[in-house]
């Protein structure tokens, strides 16, 4: 995996992958940024719930739950000193659908929680993650 960061002015920066996907990042004003953009801790957030949805919905369609959406939400802490690593973390899963197993939805989060999300997995090494989720009926 590779990628590459490219300075645009003050506190700026576009990203780019390996496969050719950009985007931009920024710092908020009161670091001395401009505000245009995420900073790369919120992307480093975002970027775990997304790998654990990945994740939650792949093994969910495994298991043949009939999901018609899912969101995921996440909040979390971080160190007051640097590196200001994040020291917790709550990962809420509202999984909608018809008949949803409540065993099903479980084992999907822990598997993601303890095998397959690396993201969530190398958080893990410094923040307390918890985990809870809904099911609605859609």
């Amino acid at each position: 995996m590779k990628g590459k960061i490219k300075w645009i002015e003050n506190l700026k920066f576009e990203a780019e992958t390996e496969n050719g996907h950009k985007f931009f990042m920024d710092a908020p004003k009161s670091s001395h940024g401009d505000d245009t953009a995420a900073t790369p801790m919120q992307y480093l957030l975002l970027a775990t719930a997304g790998c654990t949805a990945f994740d939650v919905v792949a093994i969910l369609k495994k298991k043949k739950q009939k999901i018609e959406d899912v969101e995921v939400e996440v909040n979390a802490e971080r160190a007051e000193t640097h590196p200001k690593v994040f020291t917790k973390m709550e990962i809420v899963y509202k999984i909608y659908g018809k008949n949803i197993s409540k065993k099903a939805v479980e084992q999907a989060i822990k598997l993601s929680k303890e095998k397959y999300c690396s993201a969530s997995i190398m958080i893990g090494k410094t923040a307390k993650i918890t985990t809870r989720y809904e099911i609605l009926e859609k």
